[in-house]
């Protein structure tokens, strides 16, 4: 049994190497980087996958097995790739019998949104994945899309871009405000997706892939919890000595939190929009654990990227 990992040098494609290496040690993990060749000495048993470059692409390890194909890679482009292979090159799929990919939540949240750029990425994500079904539905082999919500945590020497960048502006301010009701959020830390991603790799390989969960599967962290808390939850997770822990949280009432920010509009729509976005709520997703059938996970998972 073979697993195909592309986005390897990422906070999630490197959790899914560590826990398949640990949990499933008859398999072989075949990972992949779009680093240059050059570079990816340092990376160990990774090879380069230009999605890009279809015509140069060639499945590592042994073929003759079963093979599921995981992608922590942006699916925009996994998408055509995976196209052109079924097209042109269709013998360099014939062991695949399942394929994983990650998308966004941000095909849900920024579908309506009122600046152009959100509408746009929503827009290249959904047409993403629905250009991905259809090949494997071409293919004849299940396909299940994950669509995360806040990504975050510290795997190996991989980290986030997204907490991580709060944590770094609350080390540089004394104070942070934020509406006096804020939205839910329900962050995901990069190892719960991988977690599932591995989860559904090994029913996709026993044949046991659970029929009722949908295509898309909208995916969150296993605590929904306010952004106030989010902050608050993060600075006790911080090392004492950390400057972040001394940031104070000051909340000031909606209507004159969303004013003092109207100027950004004329500046930048998309930072304004994402200011307004503090005030909603995004969560409500499938909690990692239920796909797991483990305990929940509460809020933060460490470790964290710092």
């Amino acid at each position: 049994m073979q697993l195909h990992l592309f986005g390897a040098a990422t906070a999630s494609g490197e959790a899914f190497r560590q826990l398949a290496a640990s949990r499933h040690q008859g398999w072989q993990v075949a990972a992949y980087s779009r680093e240059p060749a050059d570079h990816l000495h340092r990376l160990q048993n990774v090879h380069s996958a230009d999605f890009s470059n279809p015509a140069a692409f060639r499945p590592a390890g042994v073929g003759g097995g079963p093979a599921i194909w995981i992608s922590f890679g942006p699916i925009w482009l996994l998408a055509p790739f995976l196209e052109q292979l079924s097209k042109h090159y269709p013998e360099r799929l014939q062991d695949l019998r399942g394929l994983i990919a990650s998308s966004s939540s941000s095909a849900l949240t920024k579908r309506f949104a009122a600046n152009d750029f959100d509408r746009a990425l929503a827009a290249r994500l959904i047409s993403a994945e629905d250009q991905l079904l259809a090949t494997c539905r071409h293919l004849d082999v299940p396909c299940r899309i994950l669509r995360p919500s806040l990504i975050y945590g510290q795997v190996g020497p991989y980290g986030d871009r997204n907490l991580s960048r709060l944590l770094a502006l609350m080390r540089r301010l004394p104070l942070v405000a934020l509406p006096s009701h804020s939205g839910l959020r329900q962050p995901i830390h990069a190892s719960q997706l991988a977690a599932v991603a591995l989860e559904l790799a090994h029913q996709m390989l026993g044949r046991s892939l659970d029929l009722a969960l949908p295509e898309r599967i909208a995916l969150g962290g296993d605590s929904q919890i306010s952004y106030k808390a989010m902050l608050q939850a993060l600075q006790q997770a911080l090392p004492a000595n950390d400057p972040a822990r001394n940031c104070s949280i000051c909340e000031i009432p909606n209507r004159l939190f969303f004013l003092l920010a109207a100027p950004l509009l004329l500046r930048s729509p998309k930072a304004f929009e994402a200011v307004l976005r503090i005030g909603a709520d995004l969560a409500g997703f499938t909690p990692s654990h239920h796909l797991l059938d483990q305990a929940p996970q509460p809020f933060p998972v460490l470790p964290l990227a710092l």
